[in-house]
């Protein structure tokens, strides 16, 4: 039985675990990132939450598309899904309201990783955040998800290409481009703090580019691809043979 009370084999489709969460966006998103489904190992189901748009999300307030969250998260659940994630790490602000309105887990953001990624790394070592705008990441986002509010950040400069295609502000996506960008990036925060242990990737477009990070700085690198590959084996853990 599920959380929703009716059984994996009544519900519309089966063989789920994990519904997504999608920003109303219009860019294209390369295999890596969480809105592509050829990242994915497990069958995932998307949604888009209609007028939730990057703008809304990150500069705005999401609580104004708290119901449309919830809404389509239900819908998700009915589908058959055990398991909520989103497409947006600023969606962290819903985390608490979200867990508390659905039937199955909730895991809004990579965020949510900060203090178990903290408590792994060595004595004298932090985590530090990569964003897609440090300006918009507040202390209310880091309280949400029980990081520490002098944790170190840094985001896309506002005129990278990757804030202008992300963004959902038009441009012609050049991975190439947004790989250097984003390498740039996570150097420069190392640079800054070099006490940084691990990188933890913010945005949801930021894991096909994981690897490069952690070439060029020599740190960890978690993203969300990671966490939900992480919480789906715990909703639906696999099967072993006999030793």
């Amino acid at each position: 039985m599920t959380g929703t009370g009716l059984s994996p084999a009544h519900a519309a489709v089966n063989g789920l675990s994990i519904g997504v969460l999608m920003l109303d966006t219009h860019f294209r998103r390369l295999p890596g990132d969480v809105g592509n489904g050829r990242t994915w190992s497990f069958p995932v189901q998307f949604r888009v939450v209609r007028g939730a748009d990057p703008a809304a999300i990150v500069h705005g307030s999401p609580e104004e598309f708290l119901q449309p969250f919830i809404a389509a998260a239900l819908d998700l659940v009915a589908c058959g899904v055990r398991g909520i994630t989103t497409s947006c790490g600023f969606l962290a602000l819903l985390q608490k309201e979200l867990a508390a309105a659905l039937p199955v887990p909730v895991a809004t953001s990579s965020l949510l990783q900060a203090p178990l990624i903290e408590a792994m790394l060595p004595a004298g070592r932090q985590v530090g955040i990569l964003t897609f705008a440090a300006e918009a990441l507040t202390a209310r986002h880091l309280s949400a998800v029980g990081a520490r509010p002098d944790t170190p950040v840094m985001g896309l400069p506002p005129d990278s290409l990757f804030r202008q295609v992300y963004g959902n502000r038009g441009g012609v996506s050049d991975p190439a481009r947004l790989e250097e960008e984003v390498v740039a990036a996570a150097q420069a925060l190392v640079e800054r703090h070099p006490d940084v242990g691990a990188i933890l990737c913010e945005c949801t477009n930021l894991p096909p580019h994981a690897a490069a990070i952690a070439a060029a700085t020599g740190r960890p690198v978690f993203d969300i691809i990671g966490f939900i590959d992480w919480f789906a084996r715990g909703i639906a853990p696999p099967r072993f043979g006999d030793a």
